[in-house]
């Protein structure tokens, strides 16, 4: 496998974003990069990135979370943010992604985990929550799913695949701009360009969206069903807090809502914005997510 690493230099400075940098190695030579604030005997929450953004996307997220007690944990996904990037294509899967995720959780040792997750990191985050239902507390869900391929596909959702496949251009920060109802400002515009310093570091990016199952007959079809059945026993907290304007998951927090029985009777809510709500609506997202922790875990 060759590895790529983003150099330090290219991070140098960033429009709020004064982290800390963690790093695990989840594979030999392949080191993952994680944000971690707050003070480390709190419980955890963790918050999960999709594409084709990384920890950046939570920056405006953390600070009050961590502020308001809790430890904080946000890790650049394989083939993102200031994480190493496989330079192959094909070295991206499903079941690596969930391998290398799974390695990091385990060897954190992290229990009592309020997992936030959105866009691919419903597709990873729900999958270790029924891998490990014993560490996980509550869900938070914003604009994320965990399909299994039996379902209807978004055209905007086959158009976006294609894109990703054969497009010779694959402007990371006009991605993020597109699914972003706010006018980004150009340093943020360089910040989320910032892990791809050319073309070669971008196949985690372009991976993504080929991974999805959209069929039944999908590789990861099986396993999302299987996991599945642990969420249909979920009585936990589940809670969705989906956008407006995204248009891609559109219907899907009513779908949980409906299918999940921890999701039963807790404070849903629709947040003003587009797919990255996270830009949007950062202090409405950062609230929910502390009223949620405020609540004690019925037993």
């Amino acid at each position: 496998m060759r590895i790529l690493r983003t150099d330090d230099y290219r991070f140098s400075g960033l429009a709020d974003y004064p982290f800390a940098p963690n790093y695990l190695d989840v594979g030999p030579g392949l080191r993952m990069h994680y944000i971690d604030e707050g003070h480390a005997d709190q419980k955890p929450v963790v918050m999960l990135h999709g594409e084709p953004s990384w920890s950046y996307l939570w920056r405006h997220v953390i600070p009050p979370v961590s502020q308001a007690g809790h430890r904080v944990l946000a890790p650049d996904l394989i083939g993102f943010g200031k994480s190493d990037k496989p330079a192959d294509i094909n070295d991206y899967s499903y079941d690596n992604h969930l391998a290398w995720l799974n390695d990091w959780l385990t060897r954190l040792d992290l229990n009592n985990i309020t997992l936030v997750c959105q866009n691919w990191g419903s597709l990873l985050g729900l999958r270790l929550v029924a891998e490990h239902p014993e560490r996980f507390e509550r869900i938070i869900v914003g604009n994320g799913m965990l399909p299994t391929g039996e379902g209807g596909v978004p055209a905007m959702f086959t158009a976006w695949k294609a894109f990703a496949r054969y497009s010779p251009w694959f402007p990371v920060s006009r991605i993020i701009q597109l699914g972003t109802a706010r006018t980004l400002s150009r340093a943020e515009l360089a910040a989320y360009e910032a892990p791809f310093p050319s073309a070669l570091y971008k196949a985690g990016a372009r991976a993504f969206p080929r991974l999805v199952p959209v069929s039944a007959q999908d590789p990861a079809s099986l396993a999302n069903r299987a996991a599945w059945e642990v969420l249909k026993k979920w009585r936990k907290p589940f809670i969705t807090c989906f956008s407006s304007g995204d248009p891609i998951h559109q219907g899907g927090d009513r779908y949980l809502q409906r299918h999940i029985p921890g999701a039963h009777g807790q404070p849903h809510i629709t947040l003003r914005g587009g797919h990255f709500l996270q830009e949007d609506s950062p202090e409405d997202f950062a609230r929910i997510i502390i009223d949620a922790c405020k609540n004690v875990l019925a037993a």
